[in-house]
């Protein structure tokens, strides 16, 4: 088994699938890349047991197929040293020597066998559902909702993304019962009424992948998942259990509406938020006619601070409490240049949206729960 490839190209791609690879494997071979060489195309693969990514390079001067795995960590911090240049992989099968020869050198290295590595989970045929996504779709939804999910060992399914398809729309959700968002494709349906919860690591992974790619096949079954992109092929175990009804959290009939700038609303709370009291973290926001009072102190070390700001308001007078923390990172994921701030009563989340949105088809929403102000 022999190929030349490109030090620069083979690194880009090894850089991005190492990504998979845990630091806390509970067995050795997964602590390998897996080559497989057939015919002209590399495919490379990396698993952790629940997600396995596989990305592939076209090569020219090939002798041979056959397959090892590699050990990442020597293989990784060695091409990092190499400026751009050919390099020749001469892997003996037989006892699994790996020479990796350069124009100035020549590295050994010894593989493993490429049996041990476990063989990345198949999608159940007779109930495999299928759908082509666009990719700006599932970038804009995985990044929109990534940030609120959870850390909750004991609600597992808190912990990654709901995707919901719908002959109306498609929607992503993700929650750690502070804070909610929802967004929402209305350009993109399916049949028939579907959903899985995509676990956060294979969420953050194709974040990272699927930007430049077209569109994105999605295949799954009640415990798995498939991605099909341009360069990389991605399967990762869902999460099971039933996602819970978010929908009724959501108030419905909110009077008292603001719109505001997002990045003067964000900048005042960055600026406040130092004052808070380092327990709770609590942020007021006041509302009265056309103008929003971001306050906050700390009376253990008798600190406080306030700021005003131009709003365009309809509503009651209001005075309601945030984790700042939190709306600091909700304002952060919406990208237009108003939000709108919508409120039934201090008791009651509050929804924040753009003012407009960048596409006509997409609907984002996020709430946050209040916190009690106290007197």
């Amino acid at each position: 088994m022999k190929f030349v490839v490109s030090s620069t190209e083979l690194l880009s791609h090894l850089t991005v699938v190492s990504r998979v690879i845990s630091s806390k494997n509970t067995l050795p071979i997964l602590d390998n890349f897996l080559f497989n060489l057939q015919g002209n195309d590399l495919e490379i693969t990396a698993s952790d047991l629940e997600t396995t990514l596989k990305t592939a390079i076209k090569l020219e001067n090939v002798t041979d197929d056959g397959v090892v795995a590699i050990p990442y960590r020597i293989l990784v911090d060695t091409l990092r040293e190499f400026s751009e240049q050919p390099l020749t992989f001469d892997i003996n099968e037989e006892t699994l020597a790996i020479k990796l020869s350069s124009d100035r050198g020549e590295f050994n290295i010894v593989g493993q066998p490429a049996e041990d590595f476990p063989v990345a989970a198949q999608i159940d045929e007779s109930e495999k559902v299928s759908l082509n996504v666009p990719a700006d779709a599932l970038l804009n939804g995985i990044g929109k909702t990534l940030f609120a999910t959870a850390d909750d060992e004991m609600r597992p399914v808190m912990n990654g993304i709901l995707l919901e398809f719908s002959p109306e729309s498609l929607t992503f959700v993700a929650s750690d019962a502070h804070k909610l968002v929802r967004y929402k494709r209305l350009d993109i349906t399916a049949e028939d009424e579907k959903s899985f919860i995509l676990p956060k690591k294979p969420a953050s992974l194709l974040k990272n992948i699927i930007k430049g790619s077209g569109d994105v096949i999605v295949e799954f079954d009640d415990k798995n998942a498939l991605f099909i992109l341009d360069q990389y092929t991605l399967v990762c175990r869902l999460v099971e259990g039933v996602y819970p009804n978010y929908n009724s959290v959501i108030p419905v009939d909110n009077p008292n509406v603001a719109t505001i700038d997002r990045l003067d609303f964000y900048n005042s709370l960055r600026r406040v938020a130092p004052f808070t009291n380092q327990a709770s973290n609590l942020v007021k926001v006041s509302l009265t006619g056309n103008q929003i009072v971001v306050s906050a102190q700390d009376l253990d070390f008798s600190i406080s601070a306030h700021e005003s700001l131009q709003c365009q308001y309809e509503g009651d007078h209001m005075e309601i409490g945030f984790k700042s923390v939190f709306l600091i990172d909700i304002l952060s994921n919406i990208s237009s240049t108003d939000v709108v701030l919508s409120l039934s009563d201090p008791s009651r989340a509050g929804l924040l949206f753009p003012a407009v949105n960048d596409n006509p088809d997409e609907e984002v929403l996020m709430l946050l729960m209040p916190m009690m102000v106290g007197a």
